[in-house]
């Protein structure tokens, strides 16, 4: 059987029955940009260890499909993840004799430096939403005060907060894909994990903000354009142009999420409560995502502690 005859089956009869909408997009993309060009006419009993560390060490040099440079070492993870997948149902069902898959070696996964903006950037960006004429803008607020993934902010409705208790719930979660009828559309789907769904306490300021927001909003949706939902990449153009109309060096609409974990911690905010409200698996996640941006606040707290110091 050829790799990709074998690639497909898997992913119709075993990753389409267990997996989120946006998972089965990613693989789709990982089978047909990368590796069926490359493996997908070998026989599957023929595809040794030596041939696929060889793919990946080449992945690794010219494996980026935009400029023909290195492929980041994370997206290699997610294609070796994809190959490991595919070859371990295939020995569990004998299609071959043994999981090669399993002897590749990893390239080490770098965690990226978290950006997030200064609290004097982040004023800036405040002010110019609440005294801006682009209500829908709100949602950047929203981000900054409780952590929301995009997805997860532009899939909100009104029955998702609860104003009188001050809690936003997070139950589902949307992207940007190939709808239905073929079209590029939004998708709504689950929160990313299980953990991802919860309930965030809302502060009161913000809670304010939103009811004032809502009289003005006639739609479920909380961020809608005439009542109909707003694409992911539409949304991340307008942040751009905020970003540019303030003068503010552009950071990816993530930037917002981190901006609040990093507010939240020199708050004084403990690690679990914060790992609870981003929706992290656990706080490790939590603490070794935001360990670096916490300088400035570890430098107060040990000057805090020099004091004990009695100079002679």
């Amino acid at each position: 059987m050829l790799y990709k005859d074998w690639l497909q089956e898997w992913l119709n009869n075993y990753v389409k029955l267990s997996s989120k909408i946006r998972t089965i997009e990613r693989y789709e993309q990982i089978i047909c940009r990368h590796i069926v060009p490359v493996l997908g006419d070998y026989d599957i009993e023929s595809i040794t260890p030596r041939i696929l560390q060889k793919f990946i060490i080449d992945l690794s040099q010219t494996g980026n499909l935009k400029n023909g440079k290195e492929l980041s070492s994370n997206s290699i993870n997610s294609i070796i993840n994809v190959i490991q997948g595919s070859f371990r149902i295939a020995y569990k069902l004998g299609i071959v004799s043994q999981c090669v898959s399993d002897k590749l070696i990893r390239p080490i996964s770098r965690e990226k430096q978290v950006e997030c903006f200064s609290v004097r950037e982040q004023n800036k960006i405040v002010s110019a939403v609440l005294f801006g004429n682009k209500v829908h803008l709100i949602g950047i607020v929203i981000c900054l005060y409780t952590g929301l993934r995009l997805g997860e902010l532009l899939a909100l409705t009104w029955n998702d907060i609860d104003l009188e208790n001050a809690v936003l719930s997070v139950t589902k979660s949307c992207h940007d894909g190939k709808i239905g009828d073929g079209t590029y559309g939004r998708i709504t789907d689950s929160p990313k994990t299980l953990s991802s769904q919860r309930k965030i306490p809302l502060p009161k300021q913000l809670v304010v903000i939103l009811r004032q927001y809502k009289q003005k909003c006639r739609y479920e949706l909380v961020i809608s354009k005439q009542g109909k939902g707003v694409l992911v990449r539409t949304y991340q153009r307008q942040y751009a142009k905020l970003l540019e109309k303030l003068g503010i060096e552009h950071k990816g609409f993530h930037a917002l999420r981190h901006t609040f974990a990093t507010r939240a911690l020199e708050c004084g905010m403990d690690v679990k409560a914060l790992s609870e409200i981003l929706g992290h698996k656990n706080p490790m996640v939590t603490l070794n995502r935001y360990v670096h941006s916490m300088f400035d606040y570890k430098k107060n707290m040990m000057n805090l502690l020099g004091k004990s110091l009695i100079e002679k």
